[in-house]
């Protein structure tokens, strides 16, 4: 069997086999959840509306997954390097494709359904609204049908909160050019439920064209740290605390779940420190200091793993991307280590460049963070085909063409773990656990 015909049988681990024949027909995921916690699903779902069609090719959506995780490495350098602490509500196709798991919303009242994209290292939020030119999804929101909505004045302190304001009339608005898309947008407000919580007036972002081959299919939430996310917004409700639980790749149900406040997260679990960087404040930066595989800490360049706010250089935590991606000293001091402990020929598939034919005996790899320990399971480590044939070290070096300083521990190897942000205390904690809502 050649490299290239494999592909597909490493996309169907991806995706959900029931996908191949249409939804299921058994999809629970309108649920709401208790108070403060929300179902989480992955976008490729069988009850996701935004799952890859039919037929496009499993080749093609790896060739997409690989280069748009590329792209985001891209945005989140640009971000940690950045002076402005606001992200643009409509940020190219780096940022409105690659955010992987979604919860449902309620916008308006009387409430209208939504489904968001959840996105940490983002603060705005904006979904697609009715007459929208060039929005793909076929949910939007009609703000003429909502009693409660109201678009956001220029004068208003929330226009000035974001960058590049437009004031045509009345209304603050938003006219972008990321590459070959542009975004139009009108600042908005309106009834915001999640789960059984409400929140009246809250800001985002109501799309009306997107021009170019970059389209939002969905809305996005944005979990950072700055002034319009979620968190910011919601602070006496959800005293900027939160977590989440991201369901496994290979679960068919792909039912995990989002707490939002302090209330009914883990007792047990122990916290690393949370970082700062002032011209990126909304990344959540944390302190790795090591990486172990098997009982082997790897030799790796101190300053390889260094915090510097300066050049952005240091570790992320990111719901966005979906395979870990290490500057090229820790990635390749990683790889030879893995390398050396599995015993296999090694050959390369797609942008993954340690894959073995046949059953693999896999070691564990340890994040080492200071004040605790992150260790990965072997399905955080490796992607396997269906057929079991291949199998691949779901990791990779950053992108050449970025600020190649930063590290993103990303959806793969968060999977079944249970993370909470914990933005008073300035922590972040990391626990097992299977995520079934």
């Amino acid at each position: 069997m050649s490299m290239a015909s494999s592909l597909p049988l490493l996309l169907l681990l991806l995706l959900p086999i029931s996908t191949l024949s249409g939804p299921n027909p058994h999809c629970t995921f309108s649920g709401q959840g208790s108070p403060n916690t929300l179902p989480v699903m992955h976008v490729f779902s069988p009850c996701s509306p935004f799952r890859p069609a039919a037929s496009k090719s499993w080749e093609d959506t790896m060739l997409e997954l690989d280069s748009e995780d590329k792209a985001r490495l891209v945005y989140l350098s640009n971000l940690a390097v950045s002076k402005k602490s606001i992200v643009p509500l409509a940020s190219g196709r780096q940022l409105l494709q690659t955010t992987t798991y979604i919860v449902r919303a309620n916008v308006g009242t009387p409430p209208q359904p939504m489904l968001v994209s959840l996105d940490t290292s983002n603060d705005a939020a904006w979904v697609p609204c009715t007459g929208c030119v060039g929005c793909s999804s076929s949910t939007v929101f009609a703000p003429a049908k909502s009693t409660t909505y109201r678009t956001v004045p220029c004068k208003a302190a929330q226009c000035a909160k974001v960058p590049n304001p437009t004031c045509g009339g009345a209304t603050c608005a938003f006219n972008m050019t990321y590459g070959s898309s542009t975004f139009q947008a009108a600042l908005s407000q309106d009834s915001l439920a999640l789960a059984a919580d409400v929140v009246p007036s809250y800001t985002f972002g109501c799309l009306q064209r997107v021009t170019g081959t970059s389209v939002p299919p969905q809305g996005l939430i944005g979990l950072g740290r700055g002034a319009l996310s979620l968190m910011s917004q919601t602070q006496a409700l959800y005293k900027s605390t939160f977590s989440y639980c991201l369901p496994s790749y290979k679960s068919l149900n792909f039912s995990g779940s989002l707490k939002l406040g302090p209330a009914g997260q883990p007792i047990r679990i122990k916290y690393t420190p949370l970082l700062t960087n002032p011209r990126r404040p909304s990344l959540y930066y944390v302190n790795l200091v090591g990486i172990r595989v098997g009982r082997r800490v790897v030799n790796i360049p101190p300053k390889s793993l260094a915090f510097d706010p300066v050049t952005g250089a240091g570790t992320v935590i990111d719901s966005g991307t979906a395979f870990t991606r290490l500057v090229a000293p820790v990635y390749t001091a990683v790889r030879d280590e893995f390398r050396r402990r599995v015993r296999g020929t090694v050959t390369s598939l797609g942008g993954f460049d340690t894959c073995y034919n046949g059953a693999v005996v896999v070691p564990t790899i340890t994040f080492m963070f200071a004040g605790m320990n992150m260790t990965l399971a072997e399905e955080n480590v490796m992607i396997h085909s269906t057929a079991g044939s291949i199998s691949c070290l779901a990791m990779a070096s950053a992108p050449d063409n970025v600020n190649n300083v930063l590290n993103v521990i990303a959806t793969m190897q968060q999977q079944n773990h249970r993370v909470v942000f914990d933005v008073p205390n300035s922590r972040l904690g990391v626990s097992r656990e299977p995520c079934t809502f």
